[in-house]
């Protein structure tokens, strides 16, 4: 039987957090995207308790998971406190991070509100991977901060390369485009730790009921 190392936060099922919680997260739910199409949010995820732990916990050599949960007054309430969740995917991206900061050769700064935002932050608007806790914004590589056409074109060129199935945001001022940072989308991943609690056998899933009492 094989054995896997015992990663040290909490897998817990979104559809069994308190409902003040739940409508934050919106666990499992199915929103649009900008093109209309339809995305269904993650279900699973890792319970931070404090932000210590946030802080010493490295989810690759070079990323610990405080960068990717450094939201402000923007973020839904009851997420603005401990303990508090992220979606389990984050930890590939924080793999795809490190593979590209290897590439970069320097330090890569992720952004305030630039990493997992839940799907009510104020930032979020329609189906975002920020939601799936699968897209960062990054302001800075190393001494050069990302906020001209030639920084964010060159560093977006070298992770499309580097990358496979990477997604970046152009350069622009329009809806959709950036000119402050390098957007990397890997897209609507979710992921199922093999520890994850079982779903419930008898019943419609919580937001269904809850849908039909609206």
């Amino acid at each position: 039987m094989g054995e896997a190392y015992r990663f040290p936060l909490r897998v817990v099922d979104g559809l069994r957090l308190e409902k003040e919680v739940r409508d934050a997260l919106l666990p499992g739910r199915t929103v649009l995207d900008d093109t209309g199409r339809e995305r269904r949010l993650p279900r699973y995820f890792y319970e931070i308790p404090t932000w210590n732990v946030a802080m010493d916990l490295q989810l690759s050599p070079s990323f610990a998971l405080s960068e990717f949960i450094q939201t402000d007054v923007r973020e839904a309430p009851p997420l603005r406190a401990f303990p508090r969740y992220v979606p389990c995917a984050i930890t590939l991206t924080a793999l795809c991070l490190e593979r590209f900061r290897g590439v970069v050769g320097t330090y890569v700064h992720i952004a305030a509100n630039g990493g997992y935002r839940s799907p009510r932050h104020a930032m979020s608007g329609n189906a975002t991977p920020h939601s799936w806790g699968t897209a960062v914004n990054i302001y800075r590589i190393g001494d050069v901060f990302l906020d001209d056409r030639e920084a964010i074109e060159r560093y977006a060129a070298l992770a499309r390369q580097e990358l496979p199935g990477v997604w970046t945001r152009p350069f622009g001022t329009h809806r959709g485009q950036t000119d402050d940072h390098l957007h990397l989308d890997f897209g609507y991943v979710t992921s199922t730790p093999r520890n994850a609690p079982l779903p419930a056998l008898e019943g419609p899933p919580i937001f269904e009921l809850e849908q039909r009492a609206l």
